[in-house]
């Protein structure tokens, strides 16, 4: 199983970011797939979760508006698209899977996780 995440970068705020997380070893079109951040000295938190088919989406409040999740279950990949970064975006995202939608924001819901992709907000 292989979940790896790429896009990260260096932006400045107000600016926006498209992360991808490609998955292989498993039924992709099975999982959910979430995004998590965590941040230097702070805990892992969730982000959003999207369901199996893309129909259910669950944002933390501190994105909603700003950041976008979409899937593509014949690509095997999962989107992020970050608009709007502030200062406080600054983190490592990572994606995950687990089965089934509901208890999405529990990190340890999830099955697999990828390495992560640093995401930097800064002038």
């Amino acid at each position: 199983v292989q979940l790896v995440e790429s896009g990260g970068g260096l932006v400045q705020p107000g600016g926006s970011l498209r992360l991808f997380c490609a998955a292989s070893g498993f039924t992709f079109s099975s999982y959910a797939m979430g995004w998590f951040r965590q941040a230097p000295g702070k805990e892992r938190e969730f982000v959003v979760i999207i369901s199996r088919t893309g129909s259910g989406i669950y944002y933390a409040d501190s994105v909603k508006g700003r950041f976008i999740i979409s899937r593509d279950n014949i690509k095997n990949t999962v989107y992020l698209q970050m608009n709007n970064l502030e200062p406080e975006d600054t983190a490592t995202y990572y994606c995950a899977a687990k089965t089934g939608f509901y208890g999405g924001s529990s990190a340890h819901e999830y099955e697999y996780w990828g390495q992560g992709t640093q995401v930097t907000v800064s002038s």
